[in-house]
């Protein structure tokens, strides 16, 4: 079979590798639709990012979605040839915060595509993959592309949770990349009232107006844009940072009103917090790191059309064509979200 390797960085190629099994316990897929992340884009243009760097091969990927081509003995509740939606998240399940419920802070986390630990976790990307029967989740009713977005669809919703009360709250999202615009979906469906979005790009800009912002702040016309929001102490109720850019933050907790909440997804290396600002307006300062329970709750809302993800998939690329999909996903100007097909 043939996987998407990242060898360093620029250094992107389509291996041969063994074909696989399933064991006990286990499926193995026929791989459908792969989605490219932000991590994954990491890992082709740097080599990593921050401390995390390539040390060995690695195959790319986690947003996936497959056929069942063939079950392993005693798995039960799954039929040959239905789509699913790949958890990516496999924690032990025995470590503390496993215990404790934080199966995302898992000590010994198991995620698709992380060169986090060495060795790495290999990652999705390739023809065919074996997966713990319980990372299935059944996508009866979506295309296997829609499928596929139920990993980043995850990240926007374990985010709104941990933002806590958004009904009837004003809500700043910075970054309108697949994740910020999930997040308005997201926010939409938690009540928000007013969604604002800022980018740099127009292209993502119109992504965002599409799925349902309320206003678009384009900060490379405007750089001053949010600058109105800032009088008499903020705006704001709900910060989402998705941009991972620190200008992006300060002008957001400038907007943000006392005792707003900052939710942080955006990781584009450590960045200065303005501590006067935080503390003075009594600021909440929060992170949002991946998610585990909230993907098989993604499926159900895509299935039951209340939240939409089909217009975010800008290209669909083959297999072969791998490393265009990586430049389509490096152009803001044009992609939002890119994606490979496996078969």
């Amino acid at each position: 079979m043939r996987a998407i390797v990242a060898h360093q960085a620029k250094d992107l190629r389509i291996d041969e590798l063994e074909n696989v099994k399933p064991g006990p316990g286990e499926v193995l897929l026929q791989m459908a639709i792969g989605g490219i992340c932000g991590s994954d884009l990491h890992y082709y243009n740097h080599g990593g990012f921050g401390p995390v760097k390539l040390k060995q091969p690695m195959i790319l990927g986690h947003e996936v979605s497959g056929h069942v081509a063939e079950l392993g003995a005693g798995v039960t509740g799954i039929r040959i040839g239905e789509l699913v939606s790949v958890l990516p998240s496999r924690p032990c399940g025995d470590c503390k915060y496993c215990q404790e419920g934080l199966r995302n802070h898992c000590l010994n986390m198991r995620f698709y595509g992380s060169a986090m630990p060495y060795p790495h976790i290999q990652g999705a990307f390739s023809e065919q993959l074996v997966v713990d029967a319980v990372q299935c989740v059944n996508a009866e009713g979506l295309s296997a592309g829609e499928a596929a977005m139920a990993e980043p669809l995850s990240v926007a919703l374990h985010a709104t949770r941990r933002a806590g009360e958004i009904l009837g709250k004003k809500v700043l999202i910075t970054g309108s990349g697949p994740i910020g615009a999930l997040c308005i979906q997201a926010a939409r469906r938690a009540g928000a009232a007013e969604i604002v979005v800022t980018d740099l790009a127009t292209n993502a800009l119109d992504f965002a107006r599409k799925v349902g912002a309320d206003k678009v702040v384009n900060m490379a016309d405007q750089p001053q844009g949010l600058a109105d929001y800032s009088a008499d102490k903020g705006y704001f109720d709900v910060h989402f940072e998705c941009s991972g850019s620190a200008p992006a933050l300060v002008a957001g907790m400038a907007a943000l009103r006392p005792r707003g909440v900052i939710m942080q997804l955006g990781i584009g290396g450590d960045m200065e917090v303005p501590m006067i600002m935080l503390t003075a307006k009594e600021l909440d300062l929060r992170g949002s790191f991946r998610f585990h329970e909230e993907f098989a709750f993604a499926v159900e809302l895509m299935q039951k059309g209340l939240i939409e993800v089909k217009p975010l998939i800008s290209h669909t690329l083959p297999l072969t064509d791998a490393l265009i999909a990586f430049e389509t996903a490096n152009d803001r100007s044009q992609a939002m979200k890119t994606q490979i097909a496996f078969s």
